[in-house]
């Protein structure tokens, strides 16, 4: 019979032979540098010097951060880009025909803590001509580096997503948000595998 130590030892193993999250397209509106608020950090909603946070409603992003072989990833940045509540991006090149919600960060970065978490504070998203609800991710991690979607689980739209479709079906799974409600918003705990 095994002691408690040995089951709690047995409960704290790394998770191993993990496949990658799938890599998918930055897509057209990743915004440089020269594009972004000043504002890059993990809350979206609140852009440094604008009194209204953003429109929407709200959403905590959040997971770990892990290798094939299950080890934590301390110190990997977490990059997330969408578009606003109007389905408008942080990016010259978004020409939808909308106003622009300017309390909306749109890009936002994490850097995992010791345990490999990172996490954001945005809005759910929503769909725009042409795509289903999605958040774009970027993980970079020493010489690696993912790029990927995360969608939300469950949206009717996916099924006529030309991105969602590219995934392979065993492996979508791993970029859905599956939004759990609370009084204080939306949840959706994602883990990234680089």
């Amino acid at each position: 019979m095994l002691s408690r130590r040995q089951v709690l030892a047995l409960f704290s193993l790394p998770i191993v032979g993990r496949a990658a999250t799938p890599a998918q397209s930055a897509g057209p509106f990743y915004p440089p540098p020269s594009m972004r608020s000043v504002d890059t950090d993990a809350d979206l909603v609140r852009v440094e010097g604008q009194v209204q946070e953003a429109g929407g409603e709200l959403m905590y992003l959040y997971g770990t951060v892990r290798n094939a072989a299950g080890t934590v990833m301390p110190g990997a940045q977490v990059e997330i880009w969408q578009c606003d509540v109007n389905g408008r991006y942080v990016h010259t090149g978004d020409r939808h025909n909308a106003p622009r919600d300017l309390g909306f960060q749109g890009f936002g970065i994490s850097v995992a803590n010791a345990q490999g978490e990172y996490a954001f504070r945005t809005i759910k998203p929503v769909s725009y001509p042409g795509r289903t609800p999605h958040i774009h991710v970027k993980v970079v991690h020493q010489q690696r580096e993912l790029i990927s979607q995360l969608y939300l689980a469950d949206d009717p739209n996916n099924a006529y997503d030309g991105l969602f479709l590219n995934v392979p079906v065993q492996a979508r799974e791993d970029v859905l948000m599956h939004l759990r409600p609370t009084s204080g918003g939306w949840h959706a705990n994602v883990n990234l595998c680089l």
